[in-house]
């Protein structure tokens, strides 16, 4: 059976060469004549998976030793509750950037633990480096660093003179490189650049460690499980299984610095499309464009489903916008192939030569 290019916004494609592997040593990993789902979490060889994973991360993104990396069950959409629980200790306030849909929601569910201060809303941009006004009183800063929805990604990192920083990285962490140090604490799903969903990676700076509300869950408790290998209950095996294939291939491909000079030509590619038509539209200024998700429109909208459809019969999936937004999206993780975004450029210049 052929693959299609899949441009799902997640849980998005997977490194087919990791999907061959996981494929043939479904029954029989390592020898063991089981497979690794079928394995205790506590044994030699499935332990050496967390610690594995751990170290590939660190490695990938040049992450300091006074950070911890800890592999959370569930999605980001967790750690909005967590972050606070976690982090707040005795204070009461968090200053936050609204930049979409993801930062918003983050935002609302934080609000049941602190008082929210909005230090910006932009929707199709950003706010400037720079001017922000950061509160002294915050306990941390919190952003998404690439919205999924409407396509905007920061190109610089927010930093506070009084608090540390938290963000979400869950649509472009491992794509590109980036100064960790900068940040108290990041957080991404799996599901984009990292491996199957049901988990997400936190990389928290140990000073922050050790302020968990007493009503936070051990499951949930940063400390706790950074000092038990992410393991104080059962983890996800075939996940962290699946995550650590994952990490091997991105070193196999040079790790993030060569991935990223990949993401940014397979970005250059459809946004040239774009920005050389009359015919498709993109929203975002250009300094804040995701190179993640690059949502899109036609002139004429009737076209849409005619679009959609017919990219569908060129092997292009996925592609359809979110559904409180309409239009189309291509999000272009790591997984997803240069061919790919090729093929996707070479349908969107016949089709508006075809209805241009």
């Amino acid at each position: 059976m052929e693959r299609n290019y899949n441009f799902c916004a997640g849980p998005s494609t997977l490194p087919e060469a990791v999907l061959k592997q996981a494929q043939a040593e479904f029954l029989n990993w390592h020898g063991l004549g089981a497979s690794v789902m079928e394995i205790s979490h506590r044994s030699k060889d499935f332990e050496a998976i967390m610690v594995q994973s751990e170290q590939k991360i660190r490695s990938l993104l040049n992450i300091p030793e006074n950070y911890k990396i800890i592999f959370q069950q569930g999605g980001a959409y967790a750690q909005f509750s967590m972050i606070p629980l976690n982090l707040l200790g005795n204070q009461t306030k968090v200053d936050a950037i609204d930049t979409g849909n993801w930062s918003n929601k983050a935002m609302k569910a934080m609000a049941k633990y602190a008082e929210i201060n909005v230090l910006a809303t932009a929707k199709d941009t950003l706010p400037e480096e720079g001017s922000l006004k950061f509160s002294k009183d915050a306990a941390f800063v919190h952003y998404c660093d690439n919205e999924t929805i409407s396509g905007v990604e920061f190109d610089y990192a927010v930093q506070s003179e009084y608090a540390p920083t938290v963000v979400d990285m869950s649509s472009n962490i491992l794509s590109r490189e980036f100064d960790v140090s900068k940040f108290g604490l990041i957080y991404a799903g799996a599901q984009k650049n990292i491996g199957p969903s049901g988990i997400t990676v936190v990389i928290v700076r140990e000073d922050l460690l050790g302020k968990a509300n007493p009503m936070t869950p051990d499951v949930f408790n940063y400390e706790l499980q950074s000092k038990n290998i992410s393991m104080v209950n059962t983890p996800p095996t075939f996940s962290m299984y699946m995550i650590d294939l994952v990490l091997t291939w991105l070193q196999n491909q040079g790790g993030v610095s060569a991935i990223e000079k990949i993401n940014n030509e397979k970005a250059a590619m459809i946004y040239n499309i774009i920005d050389s038509s009359d015919f498709y539209r993109n929203p975002v200024t250009k300094n804040a464009r995701s190179r993640m998700n690059i949502p899109f429109t036609i002139v004429n909208p009737e076209l849409d489903p005619i679009f959609l459809a017919q990219a569908k019969e060129h092997g292009l999936i996925n592609l359809e916008g979110y559904r409180a937004v309409g239009g189309m999206r291509a999000s272009i993780y790591n997984g997803l192939p240069l061919e790919g975004v090729k093929v996707l450029c070479e349908f969107m210049s016949d089709f508006e030569k075809k209805y241009g």
